[in-house]
């Protein structure tokens, strides 16, 4: 067994075997807005609820290790005093991790990740429709945990109002833990899906996803394709070039039957067969074949 003292390691190392071992975590999905109404939408895993009267949930936006600044998420509860935390089921993880990549102040990532933002009742802050469980928060208190980077500070957010789909419950009316399909973050690109296991989803830190704003229309109508799959497709920095696809659909066969088949459908099918592959320029690739 190694010993080491946080001390006498990176901040990054002491984070990395932190949430590789204290985990699964729940997702508290965290919609806010700024002093200009504008919205901010992203998630955290230093989550959890604390208290049932009042009821009272807890998530830590901690400063930023690289060069400890603050999120938007925290800048803007500290100023309204007022959250939107939305649970993540399996459906939806995919799109909420492109939600967390680094957008520039402004940039609306409810639009980015392509979820559907709808009023709240009580508080300010949208929620997020594909979220199976909605609590409405005022913000009691922020409690700073430090002022270096990697130092979390505790957002005390006391439930106003709880949103639950239909969809969730059982017949008694109390949610199904199957059919809510939870996810957990775990260390690294890893989560955990409550009813089945682990799963790995490449977190977007150093680069900026186009966005399911910048897919076109055709893919998003398309029956084949899912909010899993918009939210891969969403996660690229830039789409190939027509030289790209030219000489990837030269050198697959099975693509280029696809091609000669003239059937969206079938082409459709065969980019979703690459995105379960978790090969997404490859699906892309397929997608755009048509149009060079």
């Amino acid at each position: 067994m190694i010993s080491v003292e946080p001390k006498d390691i990176t901040t990054a190392q002491v984070q990395g075997y932190l949430q590789s071992a204290v985990g699964p975590r729940p997702i508290a999905f965290a919609s806010t807005i700024d002093e200009n109404g504008n919205p901010n939408l992203s998630p955290f895993s230093f989550f959890n609820v604390f208290s049932a009267n009042p009821p009272i949930l807890i998530f830590s936006p901690s400063r930023r290790v690289r060069d400890n600044t603050i999120k938007h998420t925290l800048i803007n509860a500290d100023a309204t005093r007022e959250v939107v935390i939305n649970v993540v089921n399996f459906d939806m993880v995919q799109q909420t991790s492109l939600s967390s990549t680094e957008y520039a102040d402004g940039v609306n990532e409810f639009l980015k990740a392509g979820f559907t933002a709808i009023p709240s009742d009580i508080v300010k802050p949208f929620r997020v429709a594909e979220s199976p469980v909605q609590f409405e928060c005022k913000v009691n208190d922020i409690i700073s945990l430090g002022n270096q980077g990697g130092a979390g500070n505790l957002v005390i957010c006391e439930v106003v109002k709880i949103h639950v789909s239909e969809a969730v419950l059982d017949a008694n009316g109390a949610i199904d833990q199957y059919k809510i399909d939870l996810v957990s973050r775990m260390g690294g690109n890893w989560y955990s899906r409550a009813n089945q296991g682990l799963f790995e989803v490449p977190k977007p830190l150093t680069t900026l996803g186009i966005g399911v704003d910048e897919i076109p229309d055709f893919v998003k109508e398309s029956p084949v394709f899912d909010g899993n799959d918009l939210g891969m497709l969403g996660n690229v920095e830039a789409l190939p070039t027509a030289a790209e696809i030219e000489l990837f659909v030269k050198e697959n066969f099975a693509v280029k039957g696809v091609l000669s088949a003239d059937d969206v459908l079938k082409q459709h099918q065969k980019a979703k067969e690459y995105l379960n592959n978790n090969e997404v320029l490859s699906a892309w690739k397929v997608l755009l074949a048509k149009g060079i």
